[in-house]
This record gives structure tokens, C-alpha cells and sequence, in this order.
């Protein structure tokens, strides 16, 4: 799960508050400054407003695991992931992060792909999914791709959260 940084809901807060301030002061003509109400009320709706994006994007990244396991539909009829997960038309995908193409136990695999050199990590995924074919020369993967940068994001978050026994890592 991808946590939104704090740090750019402060800085948003930050600048509301002080944007809005600076608009809300008002001055007569002998130059004295008069605020009342309205600077602090709308300095406080500024942060509430920031706070609540903040919030807002915590949510959509926690719901990247259940948009990625939503994604991975795509994938099953061919790949298994998760407890009691086995090979079917393609290999299981328990461990996948940092696993070397083409080492499944007891999966036939195309020479393309044991002989790929890739690595599973974010990058290689990524690449890869978008064009099997094209990422690997013969693959036996018949898999048109997905093109949709989000649910590529959610499907990785959705596999890589699975160690090599299909646990969910801690």
C-alpha cells in the first residue's frame, strides 16, 4: 500500500492559510489593519480542506490492493497466486518480487523466458506487462497487455504483497 505524503497536505494547508489571510486583510485609510472573524475562520477551512484531501488520498491508495486483486481477474485463468496456489496455463505467482524469470518449481517454460535474465521487481513488471510479447521474444504468454498505468500500479501492489509460501508479508 502506497502512503500519500504528509508532507504536501502541510505545505497545501500552508499555503491555503496563507493565501487566504493575506486576501482577507483589510485596512482603512490611516493604514490600520482590521481582520474580526473572517482570517481565522477561513485560515481553519483552509486546513480542513487540506486535511480532508489528505485523507481523500489515503483512502484511493488503500484501495490500490482491492483494485489490483480486482485487475488480477484478467490474470487467472492462467496464474494462481496466494495460498494453495499451483501452475496452470501459466505459473503460479506467489514471490514474484525479486524471483528470476523462467524458476517457477515444475513449470515448463519458454526458452525466451528462462533465458530473459529479468528479475521481478516494480520496473521489470511494469515493462513487461504492458507487452509480454514484446518485453520477451517466444513466450509462451499469449496476453495482449495492459496499457492502464493505475491498474498496472494496483495489479503490482495486489502481487507483490505475496511471499513465496502465498502468505500475505507482514
Amino acid at each position: 500500500m502506497r502512503h500519500a505524503p504528509l508532507t504536501g497536505s502541510v505545505r497545501l494547508a500552508s499555503t491555503l492559510a496563507t493565501c487566504i489571510c493575506a486576501a482577507s486583510d483589510r485596512g482603512d485609510a490611516s493604514g490600520k489593519r482590521e481582520y474580526g472573524m473572517t482570517r481565522p475562520f477561513l485560515a481553519v477551512a483552509a486546513f480542513i480542506a487540506a486535511t480532508a484531501n489528505f485523507a481523500t488520498l489515503h483512502k484511493a491508495a488503500a484501495q490500490d490492493l482491492e483494485k489490483g486483486q480486482h485487475s488480477f481477474n484478467k490474470c487467472l485463468p492462467c496464474h494462481a497466486v496466494g495460498l494453495g496456489a499451483e501452475n496452470k496455463v501459466g505459473p503460479e505467482l506467489n514471490g514474484l518480487d525479486g524471483r528470476h524469470a523462467g524458476t517457477a518449481a515444475n513449470f515448463n517454460y519458454s526458452d525466451g523466458n528462462k533465458n530473459s535474465g529479468i528479475v521481478w521487481n516494480e520496473a521489470t513488471f511494469k515493462d513487461y506487462i504492458r507487452s509480454p510479447q514484446a518485453k520477451v521474444p517466444g513466450t509462451k504468454m499469449a496476453f495482449a497487455g495492459i496499457t492502464n498505468p493505475q491498474e498496472i500500479e494496483d495489479l503490482w501492489a495486489y502481487l507483490k504483497q505475496f511471499d513465496t509460501d502465498g502468505e500475505v508479508k507482514k
